[in-house]
C-alpha cells in the first residue's frame, strides 16, 4: 500500500473500493498495489490501483513472483492434468512455478519429482509431520509474493503452519468418503513473512480449474516450456503438435526426452481451448 492523503505507508487500514473500478470492470485483489484516500476524517477509500505485473482470476490475486503448487502423494494423490494445468497457467503468466510434494510418510513421490526438475522446476518433498523438507521451500519463497495453491486436502495450510507456527492455520481431515479434503481456507490472505508475502488459498476441486485461466490453442504450446526447444524443429511454422506429420515434440516424446504424462495433459489441454474458443467465437466474446 502507498502513502495517500494522510494514510501512511504499511499501515493496516479497513477501507472499501471507489465504486469507479466496478465500471472499469475491475476490483482490488489480495497482492495489489494501491493509493487509499482519506479527506476531512471521512473513512478511507481505495482510490487508485497500480498497474498489475500478473493477475489470477481465481483465486483473485495480483503481482505474484512464485506460485507454491502443494500436491499430496497420497489422501488425495497427485492429479497430473491439474499440476500440469496449474504449471502451464503460471508460466503463461510469467510467474514461477514451485512444486512440493507432500504426505510422503504415507507414500513416496516416486518418479514425479524427476520428471519437473528435468524442465527447469523447482521441487521440493516434505514431510508436514516432522518438517523433513521444508527448509528448502522457505528458501525458495524468501522476499517473494508466493501464493500456496492446490487440490483441497493436500495439506496447504498444515505446510505454512509447519514453516510459520505463529499462523495457526486450520486444518480438516480427508474425507474417506469423498478422497478429498475439505475447505479449510476460506479467502485469500497475504502474511508478511521473511521479507515478502506469502498466501494460503482456498482450496479447489478438479471443476474449479475451469474457471482459472483461459490459455488460447496457439498459445499453449508456448506455457510448456520444454516444447520450446523443438517447435523450431517442426515441418511446419504452424504445427500444433497433435497429428501433424514431421512434428519435433511429438518425436521427442516418442524418445523420452518429453514426458508423456506431460504431452497427455498438453493433448487434453488442447482439447479443452477449442471448445471455449469455439464457444467464444459463437457467442462473440
Amino acid at each position: 500500500m502507498d502513502a495517500f492523503n494522510g494514510v501512511m505507508s504499511g499501515s493496516v487500514v479497513k477501507c472499501a473500493a471507489r465504486g469507479i473500478f466496478r465500471s472499469r470492470g475491475i476490483s482490488p485483489s489480495a497482492g495489489d498495489r494501491v493509493c487509499v484516500e482519506s479527506a476531512d476524517g471521512s473513512e478511507p477509500v481505495i482510490a487508485e490501483i497500480h498497474e498489475r505485473k500478473n493477475y489470477l482470476v481465481r483465486p483473485p490475486l495480483a503481482n505474484l513472483d512464485t506460485i507454491v503448487l502443494v500436491n499430496s502423494t497420497a489422501e488425495p494423490a497427485v492429479n497430473r492434468f491439474i499440476l500440469d494445468k496449474l504449471i502451464a497457467i503460471a508460466d503463461s503468466k510469467n510467474i514461477e512455478p514451485v512444486v512440493v510434494f507432500t504426505k510422503i510418510d504415507l507414500e513416496a513421490a516416486g518418479e514425479l519429482p524427476d520428471i519437473y526438475k528435468s524442465i527447469g522446476i523447482s521441487v521440493c518433498t516434505v514431510d508436514n509431520m516432522t518438517g523433513e523438507g521444508t527448509d528448502s521451500v522457505r528458501e525458495l519463497i524468501k522476499g517473494k509474493t508466493s501464493a500456496f495453491i492446490g487440490n483441497s486436502g493436500v495439506g496447504k495450510s498444515s505446510l505454512l503452519n509447519v514453516l510459520y507456527p505463529d499462523l495457526g492455520l486450520d486444518t480438516a481431515h480427508i474425507s474417506r468418503k469423498l478422497g478429498r479434503g475439505r475447505h479449510t481456507t476460506r479467502q485469500v490472505e497475504l502474511y508478511k513473512k521473511d521479507g515478502g508475502y506469502i498466501a494460503d488459498t482456498p482450496g479447489f476441486s478438479t471443476v474449479d480449474t475451469e474457471r482459472y485461466v483461459r490459455i488460447p490453442k496457439d498459445q499453449l504450446s508456448g506455457a510448456f516450456r520444454e516444447f520450446r526447444e523443438c517447435v523450431g524443429e517442426c515441418r511446419f511454422a504452424n504445427c500444433a503438435h497433435i497429428k501433424e506429420t514431421g512434428c519435433a515434440v511429438r518425436r521427442a516424446v516418442d524418445e523420452g526426452k518429453i514426458a508423456r504424462s506431460r504431452y497427455n495433459s498438453y493433448l487434453r489441454m488442447f482439447e479443452e481451448a477449442g471448445k471455449i474458443n469455439d464457444w467464444d467465437n459463437k457467442y462473440g466474446k
